[in-house]
């Protein structure tokens, strides 16, 4: 019995070795988080510097080298602070500010999505902008430094009828940009108007919180909506719904053509590829005669 336990517990001498790699490479993954922590020193930012070197661009006029105020980091890429205004300032130039390709990128997006800087302090929300980052833009910044304003807005309590409403009257509700307002008029003009409120979320860049925010200040009034005459529009008068397919318009043609005109819209329920939710989606635009 022995024997097979001293067999069983034996290490022959390769397998040794394999126990002594391996137990040094669990205590080097151990010990890399406190080597690298002791051997990394953070960038600091010497703000008093920088306050120099403001008040001596201000004496002077002339723009400062934002590397200047950063210290223990030699290979730092030089960035120029000039004054500038954020709204629809190019990539090159936040790069240029000190901001990363990436960061820069960020705000670009948030400016897709229609969303415009007011203040300076709309620019200090912005989270690809740190906040030591912010304290060296801020003097440089364009823009008012109290609270977020917007001028020309409709009052509290006031709403927009959002299917007469240009696009210039739209940016008047609290919430909507230029942006956001071309592309309500864009989408209004597919569908031939809207009939909900709700069918904003279907406007690109209105997720459900944009949507709250401006939702107290629209009105719709189904009767400026434009509708089709299902017995007679063809596949291309279709295609300006963006809920139905190709698939499907065709569908609804053929059906019109081998069965004859349809006489309400329970009659587009015996196409089996249009469901319910569709119907709904397609209806208040469809007329019979």
């Amino acid at each position: 019995m022995r024997p097979q336990i001293k067999n069983y517990l034996s290490v022959t001498k390769k397998e040794w070795n394999g126990m002594v790699v391996l137990i040094i490479l669990i205590a080097m993954v151990l010990l890399a988080p406190y080597v690298f922590q002791a051997n990394r020193k953070d960038n600091t930012i010497n703000f008093k510097a920088f306050d120099k070197a403001v008040a001596n661009a201000d004496k002077t006029g002339d723009d400062i080298a934002a590397d200047e105020v950063f210290t223990g980091n030699r290979n730092a890429r030089p960035a120029a602070l000039f004054h500038f205004n954020p709204n629809n300032l190019p990539v090159a130039g936040w790069v240029k500010l000190g901001l990363t390709e990436h960061q820069a990128l960020v705000i670009k997006h948030y400016e897709e999505k229609g969303g415009r800087f007011f203040t300076k302090g709309d620019v200090q929300k912005m989270y690809s902008i740190s906040p030591a980052a912010y304290k060296l833009l801020e003097p440089y910044i364009n823009l008012p430094g109290g609270p977020a304003y917007h001028t020309n807005k409709v009052k509290p309590g006031e709403v927009v009828e959002i299917n007469t409403a240009d696009s210039a009257r739209l940016t008047m509700i609290r919430g909507i940009g230029a942006a956001f307002a071309r592309r309500i008029v864009h989408y209004r003009e597919r569908v031939g108007g809207f009939y909900n409120k709700e069918q904003l979320r279907e406007v690109y860049g209105i997720d459900e919180e944009k949507y709250k925010q401006i939702e107290a200040g629209i009105e719709v009034d189904g009767k400026h909506i434009i509708k089709v005459n299902i017995n007679t529009a063809t596949f291309n008068e279709l295609k300006r719904f963006p809920y139905l397919s190709y698939k499907q318009m065709d569908a609804i043609v053929a059906y019109r053509d081998e069965h004859g005109n349809y006489n309400a819209l329970h009659d587009l329920k015996n196409i089996a590829i249009l469901n319910d939710g569709i119907l709904r989606k397609i209806g208040p635009y469809l007329v019979f005669k």
